[in-house]
């Protein structure tokens, strides 16, 4: 059964970073020739949900302009996934998932909380 467990928020200063992480159970991401993504949003207080990075199967990553070259997603292994937050801004302030697709596979994470402030 596909998990993913989120973690590494909490409350950091404008200015500062974070990586979020999310561990991936129950899915094997190699050997595979459907593609898959890994995608991180965000939902900040009595806002829609957004899309903040995300990367697909072969490495190509893109983001939101409002966390480009302040965020990035990256991998270490088949299992964990990361979003490294740096310059972090209040607006940052936000519920953050991950989200894995692949096919007909959509499993969530269950968010972690990132607040920015002074």
């Amino acid at each position: 059964q596909a998990q993913l467990v989120t973690s590494g928020g909490g409350l950091v200063q404008p200015g500062g970073s974070l990586r979020l992480s999310c561990a991936v159970s129950g899915i094997t991401l190699r050997g595979y020739a459907v593609p898959w993504s890994m995608i991180w949003y965000r939902q900040g207080p009595g806002m829609e949900r957004e899309q903040v990075a995300s990367i697909i199967s072969g490495g190509t990553t893109n983001y939101a302009e409002s966390v480009r070259d302040r965020f990035a997603i990256s991998r270490d292994s088949a299992f964990t996934f990361y979003l490294q937050m740096n310059s972090l801004k209040p607006e940052d302030t936000a519920n953050y998932f991950c989200n894995f697709r692949r096919g007909t596979t959509d499993v969530w994470g269950q968010g972690t909380q990132v607040t920015v402030s002074s």
